[in-house]
């Protein structure tokens, strides 16, 4: 329990004050005078007051943000919203559209940037993930016909329906073609060879057959040049497959699968309790995840203000400051609801699994 409190803590902590130091770096660097950056929203636990930010550390760890001046209307005496001067030379709206669009897409940036990084210390430390020479299995999915059939990790499987397998490709071409069909295979165990059955199931979405296996993974040790290639090839990797992911969802292709706080705290959990380096690969998904979210034009997101800037752009004049805000305070509102339903539901789940 204790693992994965600490786990969520750093995992969490760690996106969000990545993301918004992007937006609070690159403010700095286009001029924009900075007036608060902190972790979380409500209350103020801790704050420190440097020479024009104010740092603080806020009551609900729900994300963090960073206030610019100029950038959303300041209350006045009277308790009134009062824009600040756009002609202001410190302030976000006298600055050009493209910088203010850099500063609003360096959030999201900073978290494809994390995952990068995250990804290179991990492959410079452990190595390139390579499928192991043969045909042993590495892992067993629950549930699938492999499992029910007495299958172990480290089964060398020789031979399917008469067919020698001496390597991966051999064995999964015997398998793919054959869906929902009965498979007589021989496998080598601890230096015997014994015979075991196993019925296919057919992938819904290729129709190749499958029992529920995966190969044995052996780690290659590269360079650091090498991890920072890998590094980037991985995180486009990841990006796509979300990408494609989340399109086969909304197409209904696939069913819609949403976890929320729950059940994201309890993946860090587990992945935290297979080793540091997990940890760091998931949380590398988890933050282009978060970069991916942030750049779609959901209102009171980041992409949702780019969307806005490249209409003032079109225009050549912004939309009133008060009908944007307001639908970006309907958006969080929304966004607020839509937690807390996935939450419910999450906490449904644990309890049907309990």
């Amino acid at each position: 329990m204790i693992i994965a409190v600490v786990s969520w803590i750093f995992v969490f902590g760690l996106l969000i004050m990545i993301h918004e130091f992007g937006h609070f770096i690159v403010a700095r660097w286009a001029g924009v005078k900075v007036l608060e950056f902190s972790f979380g929203f409500g209350p103020k636990l801790i704050s420190h007051q440097g020479k024009e930010t104010l740092y603080a550390l806020r009551l609900f760890p729900l994300g963090g943000f960073v206030k610019m001046f100029g950038m959303d209307a300041e209350m006045d005496e009277q308790g009134k919203p009062v824009i600040a001067a756009s002609d202001h030379p410190r302030s976000f709206m006298n600055k050009s559209i493209g910088k203010r669009i850099a500063i609003i897409a360096a959030g999201p940036v900073m978290n494809f940037v994390l995952a990068i990084l995250l990804f290179i210390l991990v492959f410079a430390y452990m190595g390139i993930p390579e499928q192991a020479e043969g045909s042993a299995i590495g892992s067993l999915i629950d549930g699938k016909p492999a499992m029910q059939a007495g299958f172990r990790e480290g089964d060398q499987i020789i031979r399917v329906n008469g067919v020698d397998t001496p390597d991966w490709n051999a064995l999964i071409e015997v398998i793919h073609t054959q869906p929902e069909q009965p498979l007589d295979v021989v496998i080598v165990r601890d230096g015997q060879q014994l015979a075991l059955n196993v019925v296919t199931e057919k992938d819904p979405q290729t129709g190749y057959g499958m029992i529920g296996i995966a190969p044995a993974i052996v780690y290659k040790q590269v360079s650091v040049w090498q991890s920072i290639k890998y590094g980037c090839i991985q995180t486009v990797s990841f990006t796509r497959m979300i990408i494609v992911t989340l399109f086969q969802m909304i197409t209904g292709q696939i069913p819609a699968d949403v976890g929320g706080p729950v059940m994201i705290a309890q993946a860090v959990g587990e992945a935290a309790r297979e080793g540091f380096m997990n940890l760091l690969i998931f949380t590398s998904a988890i933050s282009i995840q978060l970069g991916l979210l942030n750049l779609f034009p959901i209102p009171a997101l980041d992409g949702s203000r780019i969307i806005f800037l490249l209409i003032e752009g079109v225009r050549g004049k912004p939309v009133k400051p008060e009908r944007e805000n307001m639908i970006h305070l309907l958006g969080f509102a929304l966004l607020l609801l839509f937690a807390v339903v996935v939450t419910y539901h999450d906490i449904l789940r644990l309890f049907a699994k309990s």
